[in-house]
């Protein structure tokens, strides 16, 4: 595919240009920031199971990293304050290395069925508190670390975006053979050719999130 040429007599460079394009916001869209956790939002966090965190490295290169557990995972220190477990992964480290390098972070939390979403924005730090932890464990398993949010800012999101992707209704859901497996594309990307035939591959990757999961 060639490289697509962006012109630049139509980028937006600066704060008022980009206003001048859309109508003034709401009073309501306005004024929903909150500094600290409303019952709503423990509501919304204890019954989601999974949110993504946005983080950026010293250079601003950004990331978005995907967390799941069972619902509630998410614990409330106090109404400034979460703790998100970090559980075993690829060890790639990516948000964990972001964070020291810039604490600011962006959380989106989804419940599944809900097409609002709650977004937390604040600073984060990486603890290894064994009070923070220990209540973490899953499958006697404890994480080695927890993301703490100091949180700064606190809203509730609309069910457009949701409702337009129909990301929850089950007439929207696509087959998962419509794509190669996880590893076959690892093995396309990378180059790597298969060392056993495919299906003992795909097989050992599920076997290996058996094992390692928590």
């Amino acid at each position: 595919m060639s490289q697509f040429q962006i012109n630049p007599d139509f980028i937006i460079e600066d704060e008022t240009a980009l206003r001048g394009l859309f109508e003034p916001t709401h009073t309501l869209a306005a004024l929903k920031s909150l500094y600290h956790l409303d019952q709503h939002a423990r509501d919304f966090i204890t019954r989601a199971p999974f949110l993504c965190i946005g983080t950026q490295n010293a250079e601003g290169r950004a990331d978005v990293s995907p967390r799941g557990d069972p619902a509630g995972f998410v614990r409330m220190l106090d109404d400034r304050t979460l703790a998100i477990p970090d559980r075993p992964g690829n060890n790639r480290l990516d948000t964990l290395a972001n964070i020291l390098a810039t604490p600011s972070v962006g959380l989106l939390f989804l419940i599944p069925g809900f097409d609002e979403t709650l977004r937390i924005n604040g600073r984060a730090l990486l603890s290894i508190d064994p009070a923070i932890l220990e209540p973490m464990a899953v499958n006697g398993r404890t994480p080695k670390l927890a993301i703490v949010v100091q949180v700064a800012e606190v809203f509730i999101h609309c069910a457009k975006a949701l409702r337009r992707s129909r990301l929850w209704d089950p007439a929207a859901l696509q087959d998962r053979k419509a794509m190669p497996s996880l590893m076959q594309m690892l093995l396309d990307q990378t180059g790597k050719a298969a060392e056993e035939p495919m299906d003992k591959v795909d097989a050992g990757l599920e076997e290996e999130y058996r094992r390692t999961m928590y």
